[in-house]
C-alpha cells in the first residue's frame, strides 16, 4: 500500500493506493470557500489551513481504506511545483510519517502526478500518448512515452487556462473558483455571440492574457446593465475561445510527435465543453481532475523511492525548472 499526501495549493488531500493502481481511498478537503472572499488563493492562509487539516485528512484516508499505518509500505508526497509554504506542510508530514515507521519516501512532481491519474484502475491508460495538462496553475503539452516521465512540448507564456477561467469569472461577477461557474453559466448562452480572439503563438505554446483583456474591454463597453443581461453569452463565448485554443494546440502536438492518441488531465479536464470537443481523448476521471493524493500515490509507483533515512533533507520546490 502507498499513502499519498498532496498540499500543493488549496486542497489538503490524502489517499491510499495499491501497487496495482487500485484506489482504496481518496480524501480531499477543499479550501475554496475559505479563499472565495479574497477572489483567489492566499498562500499564507492556505499554509495555515493545511497545518490544521493534514493529520485528520490522513487519518480519514486510512480509515476509508480500512488500513492502518502498519500496512503502509511507502509514503508519497508532492514535492513541487506549487505554493512553497503549502508544499512544506505536506513534505514535513510525509517525512515525519515515513521516518517514524522507517519507510521509504517518494517525492513526486505534481505535474507528473496529474498524468499518473490516467494510470489508475478501473480503466488505466497505457502510453504512449500526447497529453494536455490544464489546471489553475499550469497549462502544458506533454509527450508521454512511458509511465513516470514525460517530455514537455509547450507551455503557457502567461496565464494558465484555469487561471484564465478564474479571472474571467471574476470579471463577470461569478466569484471563485471560476471554472465550474463559467462552465455552468455557458450552457445557457450563445458561444458565437462574441468573437473573442484565440492567440496564435509560435510552436506549441499558449497565451491567454489577450483573451482576458478582450473580455475586460467587452464588459466595459457593454456597461453593468447590458453585461448582466448578456452574462451567459459572454461566459459561453469566453469558454469557447479557451477550449478552441486548447483543442487546436493538442491536435497540433499530436501531429508533430506522431503520437496520435491524446489524453487530458488537470482541473480544466472537468470542463464539459472541452470533453465534448475531444470525444476521442482519454480523460482523467472527474474526481481525479482537480488536485488529489490518489494521483500522487499513483505516480509513486513509477518513481524511485528514497530509502530511510535519506530523505531527511528533502525540500519542496515552488517552480518548474
Amino acid at each position: 500500500m502507498i499513502l499519498g499526501i498532496e498540499t500543493s495549493c488549496d486542497e489538503t488531500a490524502a489517499a491510499v493506493v495499491t501497487d496495482a493502481g487500485r484506489v482504496l481511498s481518496s480524501v480531499v478537503s477543499s479550501q475554496a470557500e475559505l479563499h472565495a472572499r479574497f477572489g483567489g488563493v492566499v498562500p499564507e492562509v492556505a499554509s495555515r489551513r493545511h497545518l490544521e487539516l493534514v493529520s485528520p485528512v490522513v487519518r480519514s484516508a486510512l480509515e476509508d481504506a480500512g488500513a492502518s499505518l502498519d500496512e503502509v509500505e511507502r509514503v508519497a508526497v508532492t514535492q513541487g511545483p506549487g505554493l512553497v509554504g503549502a508544499l512544506l506542510v505536506g513534505v514535513s508530514a510525509a517525512k515525519a510519517l515515513a521516518w517514524a515507521r522507517r519507510l521509504p519516501l517518494v517525492p513526486v512532481d505534481h505535474l507528473e502526478g496529474h498524468v499518473a491519474s490516467l494510470y489508475l484502475e478501473p480503466q488505466p491508460v497505457e502510453p504512449p500518448f500526447t497529453c494536455l495538462l490544464a489546471s489553475g496553475g499550469h497549462t502544458l503539452l506533454l509527450a508521454v512515452r512511458e509511465r513516470g516521465s514525460s517530455e514537455r512540448l509547450g507551455t503557457t507564456l502567461d496565464d494558465a487556462a484555469g487561471e484564465a477561467f478564474d479571472k474571467g469569472a471574476r470579471l463577470l461577477g461569478l466569484g471563485y473558483p471560476g471554472g465550474a461557474a463559467i462552465d455552468l453559466l455557458a450552457q445557457e448562452g450563445d458561444p458565437e455571440a462574441f468573437d473573442f480572439p484565440v492567440a496564435r503563438v509560435p510552436g506549441l505554446d499558449f497565451s491567454f492574457s489577450g483573451l482576458k483583456t478582450a473580455l475586460l474591454y467587452a464588459v466595459r463597453e457593454l456597461g453593468p446593465d447590458e453585461t448582466d443581461a448578456r452574462r451567459a453569452d459572454l461566459a459561453a463565448s469566453y469558454q469557447r475561445a479557451i477550449v478552441r485554443a486548447l483543442v487546436q494546440a493538442l491536435h497540433k502536438a499530436a501531429a508533430k510527435t506522431a503520437v496520435e492518441r491524446i489524453a487530458v488531465v488537470g482541473g480544466v479536464a472537468a470542463n464539459s465543453e472541452l470533453r465534448a470537443a475531444l470525444a476521442d481523448a482519454a480523460f482523467a476521471p472527474l474526481p481525479l481532475c482537480t488536485d488529489n493524493a490518489a494521483m500522487i500515490a499513483s505516480c509513486a509507483r513509477f518513481v524511485e523511492p528514497l530509502p530511510y533515512p535519506r530523505y531527511r533533507d528533502l525540500d519542496a520546490y515552488a517552480s518548474l525548472s
